[in-house]
């Protein structure tokens, strides 16, 4: 561990002004610094973070460098613009002169739980800091797509952070993890309900990023490290096991050498038996990274330590994005090759996992845990610790299996091609938002195909994410069948091909089916609404 002492996760106490209260907080004065403008959080002593209007006025106050350019990806919920800046020199303003410079292009995302906010801030003070007098370094050889404060919405719903992250330790005031439709945006990502994700979705489109970083802060186990971070958990991500085994080990060595443990995201399995293991999360793509490497390119999840000041976190976070972009610059021609091979090799994957399981790694692992201490009582004695335990300063390095990797328990084939309803005009739009190209055939056809005949479905009796959630089971029939005009086409030799058969196919344990999308139209014990097409549909003759 880099220097840990008990001292160091002392808040001091603080009074909070009168205009701190749950209504969204003033902005402050635009002070700036000799590189320019300073953050909320710089100007608090790190006491505070930023409002919604303050990352406006601090975006604004960067208006007229050359090497940014301004826009906004979409509106949320409550009609706030998202912003976003690209930074890059020359400066670029469309994704047709991005390309034409090919470099690797990074997008990087915070605040998309708004209680978390610590990416907000870094991202600000990157930007400003990329573009300081006299920098000539990382914007002349990558692209870099800044998205501050994802989840407008959620920031302003400003609160106590015993109420809004009540294992953070600090700011005391931060806004709610939801966006204004109650929904997670991390959850969002394969259903695509919320007006953030549909916006987050057009940008993918757009400038398809070679490298998609999300910035997150952690909740939940005390363990010895400033971040953890991960990969697109999904076993179908053919970027995937390049990003754990290539990138992410290069990313923690330079770490450290800054003064930051990290490690692989995940928890103590129990915090009582530490030696149980350590385990990730899910490796379903409706949460943001996993889904990102569904589309053929690198996903980086990056999670501050909760327990760490506010200030520490800032900086792990702001170093990791750092060490990231002088990665991606060192390795731009591996990148920028292998994000082509993936989109190239698509059309040719023969048989695609959709479901999986949690594994260990090889060998049991290194992990540094914190020990704790009960006290007796069912106080609070440190900031976003639980009630009854103290924090003691003291760390162990105990090994442990270490579960941070998904093996596949069900394969779907690839098709040429599915064949939608035309009545299915919901699952339609949802591809089109992923960036999946639809056609509707002209004509009546046939082709040959397999339906698949719904025997049962297990609907989950509790709502998540307002949706009661279906898995379902049937069986594969062949059979010659008529197609009629205006039925929905989806080739599968597209560049989002394996996305495509991941929403689509029935047994998929995160895809359509899962989020309702066909509740309305499928009859159990009759055909799923989607067809696997095995040859191109062909005009029927009379």
């Amino acid at each position: 561990m880099h220097g840990v002492s008990a001292t160091r996760y002392v808040v001091s106490l603080f009074v909070i002004t009168a205009c701190m209260t749950s209504s969204v907080p003033p902005a402050v004065r635009n002070e700036t610094s000799p590189s320019g403008p300073r953050t909320r959080a710089e100007r608090s002593n790190y006491l505070e973070t930023s409002t919604y209007a303050d990352v406006i006025v601090f975006l604004d106050s960067l208006h007229g460098r050359p090497e940014l350019s301004f826009g906004t990806i979409g509106k949320t919920t409550q009609g706030r613009d998202i912003p976003y800046v690209i930074a890059s020199r020359p400066r670029v303003s469309t994704p047709q002169e991005a390309k034409a410079l090919n470099r690797p292009i990074v997008y990087v995302q915070a605040n998309i739980h708004a209680g978390e906010v610590e990416g907000k801030e870094a991202l600000l003070a990157m930007l400003r800091d990329l573009t300081a007098p006299g920098r000539t370094d990382y914007l002349d050889k990558l692209i870099l797509i800044a998205v501050p404060i994802y989840n407008a919405d959620g920031n302003e719903k400003f609160a106590h952070q015993d109420v809004n992250r009540g294992e953070q330790n600090g700011p005391e005031m931060v806004g709610e993890r939801a966006n204004a439709q109650g929904l997670d945006l991390n959850r969002d990502y394969i259903k695509a309900e919320a007006p953030e994700t549909r916006a987050s979705l057009a940008m993918f489109n757009a400038w398809d990023p070679d490298v998609f970083v999300d910035l997150h802060t952690t909740d939940g186990s005390f363990h010895g490290y400033a971040l953890t971070y991960s990969p697109s958990l999904n076993p179908a991500a053919p970027l995937g096991i390049f990003t754990r085994d290539q990138i992410l080990p290069a990313l923690r060595s330079r770490m450290q050498a800054r003064g930051f443990a990290t490690f692989d995201y995940g928890n103590f399995i129990s915090d009582d038996t530490l030696s149980k293991g350590w385990e990730t999360f899910d490796s379903r793509p409706r949460f943001g990274t996993n889904y990102y490497g569904l589309r053929g390119r690198i996903s980086i999840l990056s999670e501050a330590y909760s327990h760490d000041p506010f200030k520490r976190r800032i900086e792990a976070t702001y170093a990791f994005v750092d060490e990231i972009l002088k990665v991606v610059i060192e390795r731009s021609a591996e990148i920028r090759k292998l994000t082509a091979l993936a989109s190239a090799t698509y059309p040719t994957v023969e048989s695609i996992p959709i479901r999986s399981r949690m594994i260990a790694a090889p060998q049991p692992i290194d992990v540094i845990a914190e020990q704790m201490e009960r006290t007796g009582d069912s106080s609070r004695t440190q900031p976003g610790v639980p009630k009854g335990m103290r924090r003691s300063g003291k760390f162990q390095t105990i090994k442990m299996p270490v579960f941070d990797r998904f093996e596949p328990t069900f394969f779907a084939p690839r098709p040429p091609a599915y064949a939608i309803a035309a009545s299915e005009h919901e699952a339609v739009a949802v591809l089109r938002a992923h960036g999946i190209i639809v056609y509707e055939l002209a004509a009546n056809s046939t082709a040959r195909g397999d339906r698949f005949i719904v025997d049962s479905a297990k609907v989950a009796p509790r709502l998540f994410q307002k949706h009661h959630e279906v898995q379902l089971t049937g069986r594969w029939v062949s059979e010659e069948r008529e197609l009629r005009a205006g039925t929905y086409i989806v080739r599968t030799n597209q560049p989002l091909g394996l996305l495509a058969v991941y929403l689509l196919e029935p047994q998929t344990d995160d895809g359509l089916v899962t989020w309702n999308v066909f509740d309305e139209t499928m009859v159990f014990g009759s055909s799923y609404p989607v067809l696997r097409l095995m040859n191109e549909p062909r005009p029927v003759t009379r």
